[in-house]
């Protein structure tokens, strides 16, 4: 990672592992479910919460980038990756595992600038994994 990115690195795992919470606290739960575009392809509650809690955070923090939202691009937002600073997010990858209570799920966060991945968060707040 060029160190010119630390700030957005500390910060991203921070916020990461804040979204872990929102997970753990479901996992157990009862999921309020829907489909995407297909019934395999799944979204629950907690998916959007997360990814807009992380976007929130990171777009107070630094309002200069942009970001790319796996459920708000299934909700039809602009799926556009520009040269310009850029938040990758999956709030919850492996969504059928998180309604199954599967631990085997992660969040992953990746930060782009100029089409070039800088840095990349990869955390399983389930089993306390972070790659």
């Amino acid at each position: 990672m060029a160190g010119t990115w630390t700030a957005e690195y500390e910060f991203a795992l921070d916020i990461v592992k804040q979204g872990g919470e929102i997970i753990k606290k479901a996992f157990h739960r009862e999921k309020q479910v829907t489909e995407k575009s297909f019934h395999t392809d799944l979204v629950t509650e907690t998916d959007q919460e997360v990814e807009k809690f992380l976007i929130k955070n990171l777009s107070d923090k630094f309002p200069q980038t942009k970001f790319i939202g796996e459920e708000s691009v299934a909700e039809g937002k602009k799926c556009e990756l520009t040269t310009e600073p850029t938040w990758v997010i999956d709030p919850i990858d492996g969504t059928t595992n998180f309604v199954h209570s599967n631990p085997n799920i992660c969040t992953i966060l990746a930060f782009m600038v100029d089409k070039e991945v800088e840095f990349s968060i990869v955390y399983n707040p389930v089993l306390d994994q972070l790659w």
